[in-house]
């Protein structure tokens, strides 16, 4: 679209309006006869919409400058998507494969920090997951805690080098920890490399570039509500059960590499408990999680949705027993509902060359004891 046309779409109101035609068009999502009917889980679903309209004007209107990348916060307590990690400190900016940008900061003392490169969006027509993956375990670091990485088309010989490619158009950072009270996340700062005479500070905004943002903002929360709606009604044909989730899906979700996921759909009366059975491999970190139907974790601030491998308290013989209920059976490893009847739920093995299947079953809470 030429700078004229967008530049009439703002002063006849087109740009608002059409944005606005787009975000309720999105509702969809949440009334279509897949997603559930309890008024409960529908307010879910619209306050989901609401977080993801938060999240993507952020995303494609006030950081989405290229030219000056900005780490953001794209999933927290409050903007929950595609089985967010409760232990998890993400980051996001929007990059452009034409340019190169630095990284650098301090490691800190978190658990797990990986850097991933990205093409396309959940919203876009041209996503295409990973176009580039950098581990922190691979990395020099410095005796300081210090490091540099260098993002970019050509390759970086002697340099931490976090591969893109001519349509990558964000990085994603994820940091998680295995004891979040007592280890700290890193230090990170990022920047494109340039030139001198290089303007120092961004442009004013033009006509052009709200259009497109508002434009790629709702549809990047159409996109989400669908995906993972879709997910979600297929993990609910077999409920109450965690099976490996493709790989090639995952990673066209802009999920990690060096991550397995398990997904599954629970459903449980009031005096049901789903316990589930894990013999963890050997790993660099593994989770459980309790997601809503929309894939939001739940509140993991008032309520206890997730164990990893530091937290959840193994057999002798190393295996782990889960117990997913409403209310405290009174054994170890309970996953609190925290008043959803059903959801998704998420396992991961980060790092790990095995891949052991949970086994799963439903049982009155009164016999977890026995």
């Amino acid at each position: 679209m030429s700078e004229d046309d967008a530049a009439q779409r703002v002063l006849d109101g087109r740009t608002w309006s059409d944005f606005c035609d787009a975000l309720k068009r999105a509702g969809e999502v949440v009334l279509r006869p897949g997603s559930p009917l309890d008024p409960f889980d529908r307010a879910e679903g619209f306050r989901y919409l609401s977080r993801l309209t938060r999240v993507a004007l952020e995303s494609y209107v006030e950081f989405a400058d290229p030219l000056f990348p900005v780490l953001r916060r794209p999933a927290h307590e409050t903007v929950k998507i595609g089985a967010d990690n409760p232990d998890n400190y993400y980051q996001s900016a929007a990059i452009d494969g034409a340019h190169e940008y630095r990284l650098s900061g301090t490691r800190g003392t978190v658990h797990y920090l990986g850097f991933g490169t990205y093409a396309g969006s959940y919203g876009s027509k041209a996503r295409r997951g990973q176009t580039g993956y950098l581990d922190a375990r691979e990395m020099k670091i410095e005796a300081d805690g210090s490091f540099e990485a260098i993002l970019s088309c050509r390759e970086q010989p002697g340099k931490n080098w976090l591969r893109m490619e001519p349509d990558t158009s964000s990085l994603i950072v994820r940091q998680t920890f295995q004891d979040r009270a007592h280890e700290s996340i890193a230090d990170l700062h990022l920047e494109r490399i340039v030139a001198d005479g290089t303007a120092a500070h961004p442009a004013p905004l033009t006509p052009a570039f709200l259009d497109r943002g508002l434009q790629a903002a709702a549809a990047y929360v159409h996109g989400t509500a669908t995906i993972f709606a879709d997910w979600a009604e297929g993990f609910a044909k077999a409920k109450n059960q965690l099976p490996l989730f493709d790989p090639a899906v995952a990673a066209a979700a802009h999920g990690d590499p060096n991550i397995v996921y398990y997904h599954g759909y629970f459903e449980l009366e009031p005096d049901e408990a789903l316990v589930i059975d894990l013999v963890p491999p050997r790993c660099e970190y593994w989770n459980f999680q309790l997601n809503n139907h929309w894939m939001e974790s739940l509140d993991y601030r008032w309520h206890t949705i997730a164990l990893n491998h530091f937290g959840a308290r193994a057999k002798p013989d190393g295996s782990v027993r889960l117990v997913v209920a409403h209310r405290d059976p009174g054994v170890p490893n309970w996953l609190d509902t925290a008043g959803h009847r059903r959801g998704t739920m998420c396992l991961r093995w980060v790092g790990a060359q095995e891949r052991p299947d949970p086994v799963t079953r439903v049982v009155r809470i009164e016999d977890v004891q026995a």
